[in-house]
């Protein structure tokens, strides 16, 4: 059994205020070389929202949430909470840690799927963290596998896709004339194809989201139409990135005139951060409303129960050592691999949950 003395929940960060977001915007870019001019073009969206991304909020809420969930089965494990782009820095929470004895450190990141911003950059970020803090010898981080095709991730998709159906049939509109957009984050097409080319086109990345996407909707609404389709394309024009963007995608069903409702299922991130709240909210229903056409947004799973506890299952299968054939997962694909350690904290030593 491995021993652990904390759950380190490891996030994007976002910014709290006005003053924050060009910070926050710097930390995002950095080494791009990109002037606070241009960082400025893109705040808007922050600006609309005072400044305040929601991410943060939710990550203090998915940490209660995870506290009481422990709570309720008995176990004593804290639960630290660390971000990418913005305050608590990892660097910071590892020192936090540290002070209160807690050095072997299992990461709980909320990025489900395999990607370079998912899962690379998520090891780099805790080898700096212990890199800047010289705890490299004192603490360890490992992290639980990505859980793309865990069920307490998947479930509260099927619920909401089932409900947001269920809510259009009410009010006339037949299965044949819904169409289920199932949206993820765009990432350029290389790094779609370095998570893992063996998988065909687009990668782990986009083989992971398509065989999500199926399972969801073979359990909601399988004669209705569905796509797999992206958001939030960044950076430059000139490089390709993952396609087709929703509202591109929108427009086409429009023009075809076959659809008069879409079901947007953000089932590519685990809460309503930022760019759910804008990209999908505000500008995907637009299209949709512009075209005549009825939109649904399905909820992300934030705290719904499920989520929480599969997530603290998930710990518990590395607590464990459960066998990879014992390990739940709802697609061909899983159950992913564990990550190797971070640090060289000894896992043997006394104390901790085991």
């Amino acid at each position: 059994m491995a021993q652990y003395d904390a759950i380190l929940l490891s996030s994007f960060g976002g910014p709290e205020g006005q003053d924050e977001v060009i910070p926050f915007l710097r930390n995002v870019t950095a080494g791009r070389g990109i002037p606070d001019e241009r960082l400025e073009e893109v705040a808007h969206h922050y600006r609309h929202f005072g400044g305040v991304s929601p991410i943060n909020a939710q990550n203090r809420a998915l940490k209660a949430a995870l506290e009481a969930e422990l709570a309720a089965r008995g176990i004593e494990l804290p639960v630290y909470w660390g971000n990418r782009n913005s305050a608590p820095f990892f660097a910071d929470t590892v020192r936090e840690a540290h002070a209160a004895g807690d050095d072997r450190l299992l990461g709980l990141v909320t990025s489900a799927y395999t990607s370079y911003s998912g899962v690379g950059q998520y090891r780099e970020d805790f080898q700096k963290a212990l890199a800047d803090t010289g705890l490299g010898e004192q603490v360890s981080i490992d992290r639980v596998r990505e859980f793309f095709d865990h069920p307490g991730f998947v479930m509260p998709f099927v619920e909401g896709v089932s409900s947001a159906v269920h809510q259009l049939r009410a009010q006339g509109i037949a299965d044949e004339a819904i169409h289920v957009l199932y949206v993820t984050h765009s990432i350029p097409n290389t790094a779609a194809e370095e998570s893992g080319p063996e998988f065909g086109p687009g990668g782990a990345y986009v083989a992971q989201h398509l065989a999500v996407a199926s399972y969801i909707h073979g359990e909601t609404a399988p004669a209705a139409a569905w796509s797999l389709v992206y958001q939030s394309r960044s950076g430059d024009p000139r490089t390709p990135w993952l396609e087709p963007d929703i509202n591109d995608a929108i427009d086409e069903l429009a023009v075809a005139g076959l659809v008069k409702a879409v079901v947007i299922v953000p089932f590519g991130f685990v809460s309503d951060h930022m760019e759910v709240l804008w990209d999908l909210d505000n500008e995907a229903v637009t299209t949709a409303q512009g075209h005549g056409l009825l939109a649904v947004r399905v909820p992300t799973p934030g705290v719904h129960p499920s989520f929480v506890s599969g997530l603290i299952d998930l710990v518990l299968e590395r607590v464990n050592d459960v066998p990879v054939d014992e390990r739940p997962h709802l697609t061909e694909l899983g159950p992913w691999a564990d990550h190797e350690r971070v640090g060289t904290a000894d896992a043997g030593s006394t104390g901790g949950v085991a």
